[in-house]
């Protein structure tokens, strides 16, 4: 049996219980590198092997996998935040669906949910935003050109941008492309959850310099629209005294007593 599980963004806390419990009782464990804390092995059972997928091709990954199966054993294939979001985890279960090999998925939280806790930012603001857009710049793997960030950007919703930090100027003048003003409101946020997080507020028209001045270059989101600077919303109109539910009245009269 293999379990997929999402190690949360950082803080080894922020794994869920089942995701733990798989953890700590795994015969083996295939974790993602730098990107999961090491502190999440830290109770692993004696005699669990534990190997980096960062040193490892798919195929040496699913070796080690086929490995434990023909023993009788249990793998945990341990990925950062939520496998959903750029975690390559089609291509592994798609081989495990050739071989018969069981597995099941344990979600964990995402960065960018993360990312919104740690700048105390709400993604959907009331009259300001009411999508999220999550993308990336094009890099090494290639982004359909009808989702590029100039084409997204003019949604003028709120976007959580992945794996673009190392590409922040180029960066800049797609969202420019798109329609989006210098001074529209940016964040940065760079390890979020781990010891060493940092987190920044700025501009699209000083998202570069920003970047560049901290020296951020890779694991870090980039959130960019209107939401970015949590003013100017309107009030929730589920918690509005005059806004009836199927749990609570009105409290304010219609005018008609």
């Amino acid at each position: 049996m293999v379990h997929f599980v999402g190690a949360g963004c950082g803080a080894p806390d922020l794994i869920t219980i089942r995701g733990k419990k798989y953890v700590d009782s795994a015969d083996c464990v295939i974790y993602a590198g730098s990107l999961v804390n090491p502190e999440l092995l830290s109770d692993v059972k004696p005699g669990c092997l534990i190997r980096n997928s960062a040193e490892m091709t798919l195929e040496e990954v699913m070796d080690v996998i086929r490995s434990c199966e023909k023993k009788g054993l249990t793998t945990v294939r341990l990925h950062t935040g939520d496998p959903c979001l750029y975690g390559a985890v089609r291509e592994q279960m798609d081989i495990l669906d050739s071989l018969g090999i069981s597995y099941d998925w344990t979600p964990g939280v995402s960065s960018f949910c993360g990312a919104a806790a740690a700048l105390h930012m709400e993604y959907t603001l009331p009259g300001i935003s009411q999508s999220v857009i999550i993308t990336r710049m094009a890099g090494r793997t290639p982004v359909p050109e009808r989702e590029s960030i100039r084409s997204l950007a003019a949604h003028h919703a709120t976007m959580v941008i992945f794996l673009s930090a190392g590409l922040v100027r180029s960066l800049t003048e797609e969202l420019r492309q798109g329609g989006l003003s210098d001074d529209t409101p940016a964040a940065i946020a760079c390890r979020v959850s781990w010891p060493d997080e940092r987190l920044f507020h700025c501009t699209v028209g000083t998202l570069a310099e920003t970047a560049e001045a901290n020296g951020i270059k890779k694991t870090a989101l980039i959130i960019v629209g209107d939401a970015a600077a949590q003013t100017d919303y309107s009030r929730s109109k589920l918690y509005d005294p005059s806004f009836a539910t199927g749990y609570r009245a009105s409290s304010v009269s219609d005018g008609k007593d």
